[in-house]
């Protein structure tokens, strides 16, 4: 394939971390450019990310509505978390990100897409999955707190979301990928053609 994203590094001259935060911090480097001057470069530095579109039986999609304060919004979402631990499966983290917003657990998963947010900003990497099959988790539901105390959960068909991303009514970039994607997928060459679960991810590398 030749139409595809490259990876490349241009040399950094020097760094330093301003802001340290939670999960999250804040890089400054000094990247010398293709006519050798050199500028600064300030950027979110972040663990990235799992994503899941839960398709149902009746082609629902799992969606939550949670308060975000960056943007003074109640957005419509897929489930979604941070890969809070270092080089852990990604599968592992989306079951985990089911289990814990919507309590559903999903028999068959495969690759969606994997996207960057924000690279002009930010290297937060996502991996959006795909889960079908879906039941109702085992165990103990978990024990939200802070915005996700105040969340919704719904199942709406794929075409009534696909119509809100074109409209402007729905604005969550894993949501707008998902959605976007997987209709493209079952428009075309269906959804045996996507990635199985594990597939690498160079972006954010796992062991299996």
């Amino acid at each position: 394939m030749g139409f595809q994203d490259t990876p490349e590094e241009w040399q950094v001259t020097a760094t330093e971390t301003p802001f340290t935060g939670n999960k999250t911090s804040v890089r400054t480097d000094e990247v010398v450019m293709p006519d050798g001057k050199v500028v600064r470069r300030d950027y979110q530095v972040h663990p990235g990310s799992v994503a899941v579109l839960a398709l149902d039986e009746e082609d629902r999609v799992v969606v939550l509505r949670q308060y975000r304060h960056p943007v003074r919004h109640k957005l419509w979402e897929i489930p979604a978390g941070l890969l809070d631990i270092p080089g852990e499966n990604p599968l592992h983290a989306a079951q985990r990100e089911l289990y814990e917003e919507a309590y559903v657990k999903a028999e068959d998963w495969r690759v969606l897409t994997d996207v960057y947010t924000t690279p002009g900003g930010c290297d937060e990497a996502v991996r959006i999955f795909l889960a079908r099959n879906l039941s109702e988790a085992d165990g103990e539901r978990f024990e939200v707190s802070e915005e996700e105390a105040d969340m919704e959960l719904a199942r709406v068909p794929l075409q009534e979301l696909v119509r809100g991303v074109l409209a402007g009514d729905l604005h969550n970039n894993c949501l707008v990928v998902g959605v976007l994607s997987l209709t493209t997928v079952l428009a075309g060459d269906g959804i045996e053609s996507l990635r199985p679960a594990e597939a690498p991810w160079p972006a954010r590398p796992f062991e299996v």
